[in-house]
């Protein structure tokens, strides 16, 4: 009996999901539109080729890196709402390295480019991280502003330094080929490139730093004690910096995905709201990068899925995706409920006994 329900405990992220899920559907039997039917367009749509199953895994990608930037800031005690800015930041200095350094090998070009991304998005987290810690300025209300500073950035950099004069699309001039990256041929032409490898070694690379390093310890003592983290010693300022640099690292990450291994440029409006999703992805995980995979996997299909629900059903639209992402977060936040019923059911077993 312990050991199930140690079990229940350690699913009831999954159950919750799936209750979220499963409201989501059934709501659109008030549409009109058969639950069966929508479950088997999302299901087809989502993984029901190797060309389908590799747009799930394209729009994975980015939100793996966008849900470890918001996660690895839960665990310093921060929100961070900047990653769309840090995203497009990442990307725009791997567009700009492309252009502007047309030379370099193509076993070296590849990796400054991915640098260029990570210091791109880093440079842009430490700024609110920095605020944060030495002007007492909340880090959502900079993040906040800092993604409409990094529009603005980007949009003069792309019209006015390195705009592509042959197409009308406002883009920049396209990378040289050295920084260009492969795409697996062996999901049918979907942009699937070496950025889904590099994401899952990132994952793993943030729960061994947050489990097995001295920095990662410290970096969670400061979100979980303050007070206690301060008085071993631990800086929570060089934290605080520490976390949103970290964190819009990992946001600017995007651009390889995108810049080097898609559209080959660097694109206004690339993202498809990747840094706001991530929020969503992070928050399904529990601020835990170890959730943070399966928990992009699950918005990459969504995402993927609603998108045939325009022509396969008369009733429902792709804009289900959103009700979905919504109901799933909810479950997961109404999680707490059960400790709270938990509570109510031992007080009163307890009052029995006591009777």
């Amino acid at each position: 009996m312990a050991s199930l329900k140690i079990w229940l405990i350690r699913l009831r992220p999954i159950i919750a999901a799936l209750l979220g899920l499963s409201l989501g559907i059934g709501i659109t039997a008030l549409a009109g539109e058969s639950p069966a039917h929508v479950v088997a367009v999302l299901v087809k749509s989502a993984l029901g080729s190797p060309y389908d199953l590799g747009m799930t895994l394209f729009y994975t990608t980015p939100l793996v890196f966008t849900g470890l930037s918001v996660a690895m800031a839960f665990q310093c005690g921060l929100f961070n709402i900047g990653a769309e800015g840090q995203l497009a930041m990442g990307a725009l200095w791997a567009a700009v390295l492309g252009i502007v350094m047309p030379g370099l090998p193509g076993f070296v070009a590849p990796v400054f480019a991915v640098l260029a991304c990570i210091l791109g998005g880093a440079a842009w987290g430490a700024i609110p991280g920095w605020l944060r810690a030495k002007r007492g300025s909340h880090e959502v209300i900079n993040t906040i502003m800092m993604n409409f500073v990094s529009a603005g950035v980007c949009s003069y950099v792309t019209l006015y330094v390195f705009r592509n004069t042959e197409g009308q699309n406002p883009e920049t001039l396209p990378i040289a080929a050295a920084y260009q990256l492969s795409q697996f041929s062996s999901f049918g032409g979907a942009p699937v490139s070496w950025a889904l490898i590099l994401a899952v070694l990132v994952w793993a690379g943030c729960i061994v730093f947050l489990r097995k390093t001295r920095l990662g310890f410290q970096l969670m003592s400061v979100g979980e004690n303050e007070s206690a983290a301060e008085a071993s010693g631990i800086s929570s300022p060089k934290m605080r910096i520490l976390a949103m640099a970290i964190a819009g690292g990992l946001a600017g990450l995007v651009g390889v995905g995108e810049v080097l291994g898609n559209a080959h440029k660097f694109k206004m409006g690339f993202s498809a709201d990747f840094g706001f999703i991530g929020i969503a992805v992070a928050l399904l995980a529990r601020g835990r990068p170890e959730g943070v995979l399966p928990s992009a996997f699950l918005f990459g299909a969504l995402h993927k899925g609603t998108a045939d629900l325009d022509f396969e059903t008369t009733h429902v639209t792709r804009e289900l995706a959103l009700i979905l992402q919504a109901l799933v977060i909810l479950s997961v936040s109404a999680d707490g409920l059960w400790d709270w019923m938990n509570r109510i059911g031992v007080k009163k077993r307890t009052g029995k006994a006591a009777s």
